[in-house]
């Protein structure tokens, strides 16, 4: 029997014991390298599973549609050995996982042999239902760590998902602090490419990130070619200007066996020289070229030729892929000795196709396995035909060993991956504005007012910001609660008694996480933040800020943080051509729109000071909600699914100062406000026009009101906090009278139920006229939608209202073309 892999660590390390007796080491020895042979099957076995499964999904299950269903045979093969020796016998319970993208199939195979994976979702991979084509923490069932897809966002997750744990420990008593875990992300080589990576890697030296893997699947292949000569020695370069620990597995124990024996250095140099293209080259022509090409080179050396005759054809090709990211021995050496205390880059050496025939050609990015080609596999692996998807077959040792050896293995617990956490109790709204005041300045009263209680909620707010932390109203939230650093940085300004209004004091009590300007940075940490209670099992409440024209920037990583599920409060402002000062791409114009569409966020945009206080304190609750998506559709009054399963939230606040409405708020108003929208002044029975508006132009809105007639009996002021809700919500009732429930209804259907349908509607949003056109198809009222359409200039607010016809005058107008 092998080692117990949880024993195979501390064992080895025996064997460096002088006193151990001789008989003793040579047992122990033997153990071990019985546990190496188990991991090998187990990675063989992995190697078919993955393959069978994308061929099945091609070439076996019925395809109505005729199109390709794609899968990433070569891409998954190059990667095997090193997620076989992670996950039977390196990683622990504690440790996360991004895996590269193309290696779902890898990862689907090796849960199905923990048990954790069902034979129907393998056999329905990239079905409707079936496993997911990439790792997927909301789509896929064997619980997956983090979600990859997008290219290169869940490598750098992982540094922002170690940053988060070393916050919650910070915060631990002491004594009480459970084991940190390491965060790891298997990286494809060309996911190197993507930007955001680098923007991490400064990130992470900023903040002393720690207890990071990163594994790099170096086959030196993309998906349209081979890469460049020199990428290893600037990968290299670059993270060790990051302070990272370099790990080279270059070389396997084959090789370096090799090497050893006489003329091993004519191999060895062979091996160091020899170009990317022509490497992959020869694995894909196998042995013979091999063979070839090695004598063509160096000659007929008696040493060097002695060497390779010693070995056939066969031997000699798999000695020459035989590289380190592809040798379960050398992986769980550098593995089992690599520290945790400073962020640790392997970079493994792969062929891409490694163990299939689709090895080393340039094709193979996209490339499948013709029948032949599966078959050649399948005889190769010894599978007999009917038995594909069996766990065992045509394996070395017996099924109960096997599983045995699986059931022992360290990360295969029966404690679920995802954790839980209590949730925290809010306190109330904190209303806080009265006279002449902006959405961003209550926002920063708010935080505060927060702030100077003892509360959980206080305790277990964290707030960050990309360099924008003061000019986004967070600064008296910063001096109560400080920023966080795992060490204490005292602020010379204060000790020096230079006078400032702001207390920069890093310790590691405080709650607010400062980054450099990159959005992409902001979002990936606000993910890692708001999946704190499901990774680690304690809960945060992250709250990030930005300029709300920077959404755009950093969108791939937000919508990367929602398809995950994390929760997180985003606050963005200044916003609009409200920001008249700076002009052209300063003044969003589409955020509303992103806002509207995105999945796992809802968007609210408030006029004034108690709105925003309503909405603060509702979003805590949203924030923490973990029910079932599609619990209310059978409901009479059906809601947003995610008003059951919780989300994240942004509110788009803005600069410019309005005066506040003396007002009480009452149950339904406040109700109303979370809802999406509320009479503002309701409609009477001869109204003629409704001016609907959203966020900061309620001042237009009413003044514009008041220039239709004396009376203003015929205009009603219809005030939208969300056209997101409002537009969820109308869905949701569709789709429930489309399920039967005739008699469903929603929040706006209901605000327009008593509106004539002669009466007219004019929208007015800072922002792109479509977040509110669609509100004429409600009930069908007649619709004029005003908004901002193109880039704004610089200029006084009067001004780019008027150039944009969304000034009082201008709204007037419109709704006075509904009552001649």
């Amino acid at each position: 029997m092998p080692l117990d892999s949880k024993r195979y660590k501390a064992v080895t390390e025996q064997l460096q014991d002088s006193d151990m007796s001789k008989s003793t080491k040579k047992n122990i020895a033997e153990q071990s390298q019985t546990h190496i042979e188990y991991l090998n099957t187990l990675m063989k076995k992995t190697l078919w599973l993955s393959n069978w499964m994308i061929h099945n999904a091609n070439h076996i299950r019925p395809n109505v549609d005729g199109l390709k269903v794609g899968g990433h045979q070569a891409s998954s093969a190059s990667i095997t050995a090193i997620m076989s020796a992670l996950y039977f016998s390196v990683l622990k319970p504690e440790d996360r996982v991004a895996v590269k993208p193309h290696a779902a199939p890898v990862f689907h195979a090796i849960q199905y042999l923990f048990g954790k994976q069902s034979l129907e979702k393998l056999q329905n991979f990239r079905g409707f239902g079936g496993a997911q084509s990439y790792p997927s923490r909301t789509k896929d069932n064997d619980q997956v760590d983090i979600s990859t897809g997008s290219v290169g966002l869940g490598v750098a997750f992982t540094a922002f998902a170690s940053l988060v744990q070393d916050y919650i420990h910070a915060k631990k008593s002491p004594g009480t602090a459970s084991q940190k875990g390491r965060m790891v992300a298997l990286v494809g080589d060309a996911e190197l490419d993507e930007g955001n990576v680098y923007e991490c890697l400064l990130e992470g030296w900023k903040h002393g990130l720690t207890n990071a893997w990163w594994i790099i699947d170096f086959n030196r292949q993309s998906l349209d070619g081979v890469v460049r000569e020199g990428l290893y020695e600037r990968i290299k370069d670059i993270f060790a200007a990051f302070d990272w620990n370099v790990v080279t597995l270059k070389y396997g124990a084959l090789q370096q066996q090799a090497f050893d024996e006489a003329g091993g250095d004519r191999l060895k140099a062979f091996i160091d020289t020899c170009p990317n293209a022509d490497y992959s080259a020869l694995m894909f022509q196998g042995g013979a070229a091999w063979r070839t090409r090695l004598m063509d080179e160096q000659g007929d050396q008696a040493e060097f030729s002695a060497l390779l005759g010693r070995r056939t054809d066969e031997e000699l090709a798999e000695l020459m892929g035989n590289l380190g990211g592809h040798c379960i021995k050398s992986l769980i050496e550098q593995f089992n000795t690599a520290p945790t205390n400073r962020p640790t880059v392997f970079i493994a050496y792969t062929v891409k196709g490694w163990g299939t025939p689709l090895a080393g050609h340039k094709d193979n990015h996209a490339g499948q396995m013709n029948t032949k080609q599966i078959e050649s596999l399948q005889k190769v692996m010894h599978v007999r035909e009917g038995h594909e998807w069996d766990k065992f077959e045509g394996l070395e040792q017996s099924p109960a060993d096997l599983k045995n050896f699986l059931s022992n293995v360290p990360f295969n617990t029966d404690a679920p991956r995802r954790k839980t956490a209590p949730n925290v109790p809010g306190i109330g709204p904190q209303f806080v504005g009265r006279g002449n005041i902006s959405t961003q300045a209550a926002f920063g009263k708010i935080l505060d007012a927060i702030a100077k209680t003892d509360s959980k909620l206080a305790q277990h707010i964290v707030t960050t910001s990309p360099d924008v932390t003061v000019s986004t109203n967070l600064g008296a939230w910063v001096n109560r609660r400080h920023l966080f650093a795992t060490k204490e940085i005292v602020d010379v300004f204060q000790k020096e008694k230079i006078p400032s209004t702001q207390k920069w004091q890093f310790t590691p009590e405080g709650q607010h996480i400062e980054l450099g300007i990159a959005e992409m940075n902001l979002f990936l940490l606000l993910g890692a933040a708001g999946l704190s209670h499901s990774l680690f099992g304690e809960r945060l409440l992250p709250i990030g800020t930005l300029y709300d024209p920077f959404i755009s920037r950093g969108l791939d990583a937000l919508n990367y943080a929602c398809y995950q599920d994390a929760r997180f409060l985003l606050v963005a402002t200044p916003s609009g051509v409200s920001l008249a000062g700076e002009g052209g791409a300063h003044q969003s114009i589409a955020s509303p729109l992103i806002g509207l569409s995105q999945d796992g966020l809802a968007s609210f945009e408030p006029a004034f000071a108690d709105e925003l206080s309503v909405l603060m304190d509702w979003s805590f609750d949203y924030m923490q909600r973990d029910g079932e998506k599609g619990a209310s559709i059978a409901s009479d009054k059906p809601i947003w699914s995610r008003d059951v399963s919780g989300g994240s939230v942004y509110l788009r606040l803005s600069t410019r100062s309005l005066e506040q409405p003396p007002r009480e708020m009452t149950e339904k108003l406040s109700d109303d406000i979370i809802q999406g929208a509320y009479w503002f002044k309701p409609p009477e029975p001869g109204c003629d026009v409704i001016i609907a508006y959203q966020g900061v132009l309620a001042s237009e809105a009413i003044t514009a009101a008041g220039r239709i007639g004396s009376d203003n009996r015929n205009v009603a002021l219809l005030a939208i906090t969300s056209a997101d809700r409002l537009n969820a919500g109308w869905h949701a009732a569709q789709h429930a009278r489309a399920q039967g429930n005739i008699s469903a209804t929603c929040h706006i259907e209901n605000l327009l139920a008593d509106v004539p349908r002669h009466c007219g509607i004019v929208t007015a949003i800072d922002a792109h006229p479509l977040t509110l056109g669609w509100l004429g198809s409600v009930r069908g009222h007649r619709t004029t939608t005003l908004g901002v359409e193109h880039f704004g200039q610089t200029g006084t607010v009067d001004d780019l209202y008027n150039h944009f016809k969304i000034d009082s005058v201008s709204i007037a107008a419109a709704a006075k073309s509904f009552t001649m």
